[in-house]
């Protein structure tokens, strides 16, 4: 399924721009952001509203059509965060220098690995961001 382009902007306008996942904003992507199904098309998802949510390239390929990983403390699997259903503060903190996203509950550890939250390019464009002030903590 394919998502329309008034679709996406609504999805795009409801994060204010930025990955609901790791929260970097589209502003300062190499990358194109997608209208990412929450529960994957291949898992019987669909198009509606409810089961979309905006992300960045790298967050949407990690993910691909799982919705759960292992959580890398206790070793069972959890599910992936859903943020349809869950608000971000519930599952990830910020690293006291603001570069990494931290897990805090079974489902933010198992997202933050499979999703890749700290990779490199992805710190980098954190410490910039912190450099001129407009870092997601600062700004949302």
């Amino acid at each position: 399924m394919k998502t329309n382009k008034a679709t996406r902007k609504i999805v795009r306008e409801r994060a204010k721009g930025f990955c609901e996942y790791c929260l970097s904003p589209v502003e300062f992507s190499p990358g194109p952001f997608a209208a990412e199904h929450t529960i994957p098309t291949a898992r019987g998802g669909d198009d509606a509203l409810e089961n979309l949510a905006f992300s960045c390239q790298g967050c949407n390929g990690h993910k691909f059509t799982a919705v759960d990983a292992l959580d890398p403390v206790t070793k069972l699997i959890a599910p992936l965060f859903n943020p349809r259903q869950e608000r971000w503060n519930e599952h990830f903190e910020w690293s006291a220098d603001f570069l990494f996203i931290i897990g805090t509950s079974p489902t933010g550890r198992a997202t933050v690995e499979r999703l890749q939250f700290n990779r490199p390019n992805l710190v980098n464009l954190r410490r910039a961001l912190l450099a001129i002030d407009m870092h997601p903590a600062m700004v949302l």
